[in-house]
């Protein structure tokens, strides 16, 4: 069992909780994590970079001059990729980099992040989150109440939209809900933020939610 502690606003500890590791799991599978990291990694490839080959340039295909005779070195046409203005030798072409993974791998990698958090003691519980109007300052005094000066991901329970404008001006935090995380933004974090009620939706929720 791992006991996570559970904070007020001001950074105090009021109540633990105890996760049973076989909610997440039971062990980090990390070569399925690596794998997932990557697939989220590629899929942020926008492969749109490309080149004009020489069948893409504009200009005549005539030879400029005769191969022999002149004392010159042998060339071709003007948009041969040996002249200025031409095309580009192995030109680049836009490419999906996209790759895919079945669910029920995606839900396993994402347990393994989370698990993965917990062990490292990376997880960071607070009972109440909610903000009567966007304010970035109290967002940031959160944070340092608690003690968090790295990257985070803050979870929350239903979207909430206070929530996200208190902290998308704070630099390398990112609001998400519970129903969103995936293995490749929970590593693309140091810490991770729950709200308590976030936290106990992950810990029941059930098979037909796809977990």
């Amino acid at each position: 069992m791992i006991e996570v502690a559970v904070y007020n606003r001001q950074g105090q500890e009021v109540e633990s909780l105890k996760v049973d590791e076989s909610v997440f799991g039971g062990t980090v599978r990390y070569p399925l994590l690596k794998q997932a990291i990557v697939m989220y990694h590629a899929n942020k490839r926008v492969g749109t970079a490309a080149t004009k080959s020489r069948g893409m340039v504009c200009g005549s295909s005539r030879k400029l001059f005769r191969q022999k005779g002149t004392g010159r070195a042998r060339v071709g046409n003007s948009r041969t990729g040996k002249r200025v203005g031409g095309g580009v030798t192995f030109a680049k072409v836009a490419r999906d980099f996209r790759q895919r993974m079945p669910k029920k791998q995606r839900i396993l990698a994402k347990d393994s992040a989370i698990l993965a958090k917990l062990l490292s003691e990376d997880v960071i519980v607070v009972d109440e989150l909610k903000f009567e109007e966007p304010r970035t300052s109290l967002f940031s005094q959160l944070l340092g109440n608690l003690k968090i000066d790295r990257s985070c991901l803050v979870a929350t329970g239903p979207e909430d939209v206070n929530v996200y404008k208190s902290a998308r001006n704070i630099p390398k935090v990112d609001v998400m809900a519970v129903a969103q995380l995936n293995a490749g933004d929970i590593f693309g974090h140091r810490r991770m933020l729950f709200s308590k009620e976030a936290f106990l939706s992950l810990l029941h929720r059930g098979d037909a939610d796809g977990n």
